[in-house]
């Protein structure tokens, strides 16, 4: 009797802890009709009419100016705006738990250069803090490792599954390279100047990437007696299958990085972070490299910035023709990606208006991780991945869903803070009678 109230006891608790049940398959047509419809791409239908099935998008169009047949399951949207899924790239989601637990954490590998790292495999979908981002409408995110000069392999997954294989949209999608920096900051504790100096390492560490892919391309091209998966993990990096994406803040290295492109003839390069992207932005657009833009909600980095420059970055990039994103790394990132919708609303409010700021985690994220034919726009043909909220997504007081969907699936959205919400309310609601 003991061991049945144990085993009972332990059961409970994995209940209450563990992530929502993965929705299953759509097998019904569902109609949202009435709703605002922002669809990603600028544009907007006030009075939307939008049907998908078998988990793809079948009509997207203005409900007043047509006769369409409802399908399925209606849901009725007047006074509601309906969104597609948001898109997190360059995020750890899936990859650290806990950090203070080293067991949870599985986002960095031991070794500078890691090209065959692949993040996907030890994405975790039962993540408790995965399942956090549904309810802000953040649906899918681009995996990524960190550490190492070369770090490793991206995968796109969504963000209800049973396991990675579920779950991914878009498997070892773009490799990451942390470009080094030509300043380095003093180690006070050594007894250093602690401020900025030029690295001594800088031309030696960017000598040591070009020799690695040399030394790749060599092995490539040669018919090798032992396998090297480092080597072999480049090939679709040169053949431009993998995107590549470079982890680079300073105008000086990322002059340096479009060198680099030219040098090693990368098709698909993609700046992260890019701090100071507003000062190359010629070189930028001349070689078509596209910038995933640090999170706004941060300080300036340099004494002479504007105060609110990290709000204007997007704007001023995306307004001279670059092609721009956003992504939330930093301090306590993934936690903090819940929180993209209200970035874009920022810089919204920072020179790019509110559609044009949608794009930032929608559409453009989606060109940007070659994924634009799937998701990223309410177009008919797409994959239904989308949400309905009670009012404007961008706004932490307007961003309340109802619904969510993901391939056509309707998701819970209920986590382990709703339901510490719903609890810690019924408790003071009774106390308070």
């Amino acid at each position: 009797m003991k061991y049945l109230i144990i085993l009972a006891l332990f059961s409970c608790i994995g209940n209450s802890f563990a992530q929502q049940t993965p929705a299953k398959k759509q097998t019904e047509a569902v109609t949202i009709v009435g709703a605002t419809a922002h669809l990603g791409n600028g544009e907007v239908i006030e009075n939307s009419l939008i049907i998908f099935e078998d988990g793809k998008l079948t009509q997207v169009m203005d409900a007043t100016a047509t006769k369409m047949q409802y399908r399925g399951k209606i849901i009725e949207a007047e006074g509601k705006h309906v969104y597609p899924g948001f898109i997190a790239p360059n995020a750890t989601l899936g990859l650290v738990e806990i950090d203070a637990v080293r067991a949870t954490d599985d986002e960095d590998e031991i070794g500078s250069m890691l090209p065959h790292i692949r993040s996907l495999i030890a994405y975790n979908t039962e993540s408790k803090i995965v399942e956090s981002m549904r309810p802000n409408g953040v649906l899918m995110g681009q995996i990524v490792p960190r550490g190492g000069r070369i770090s490793g392999t991206s995968s796109i997954v969504q963000f209800d599954a049973w396991n990675w294989e579920d779950a991914v949209i878009k498997e070892d999608d773009g490799l990451h390279i942390n470009w080094p920096s030509s300043f380095k900051r003093g180690r006070w504790w050594a007894g250093e100047d602690p401020g900025n100096k030029a690295s001594k390492e800088y031309e030696k560490d960017i000598l040591e990437l070009s020799q690695f892919f040399t030394e790749a391309k060599a092995y490539l091209s040669s018919e090798p007696e032992k396998t090297n998966l480092a080597y072999e993990a480049m090939k679709t990096v040169f053949s431009g299958e993998k995107r590549v994406y470079i982890h680079v803040d300073g105008a000086k290295e990322i002059l340096d990085v479009v060198d680099f492109k030219k040098e090693q003839d990368l098709k698909n390069l993609t700046l992260v972070g890019g701090y100071e992207a507003h000062k190359v932005i010629d070189e930028l657009k001349d070689n078509n490299i596209a910038v995933l833009v640090q999170r706004p909600h941060d300080t300036p980095n340099n004494e002479d910035d504007d105060y609110d420059f990290p709000y204007k970055l997007a704007g001023i990039l995306h307004n001279k023709g670059v092609l721009v994103a956003l992504e939330s790394s930093g301090s306590m990132e993934r936690m903090n990606t819940r929180n993209l919708p209200f970035y874009a609303g920022t810089t919204g409010a920072y020179g790019l208006g509110k559609e044009e700021a949608l794009k930032l985690i929608t559409s453009n994220t989606a060109k940007i991780l070659g994924i634009d034919d799937k998701v990223g726009t309410l177009e008919k043909g797409k994959v239904a991945t989308l949400f309905i909220s009670e009012g404007d997504a961008l706004d932490m007081r307007g961003n309340i869903l109802t619904h969510a969907f993901i391939q056509g699936r309707e998701i819970s959205l209920e986590t382990h803070q709703t339901e510490l919400y719903h609890r810690y309310m019924e408790k003071y609601e009774s106390a308070s009678k």
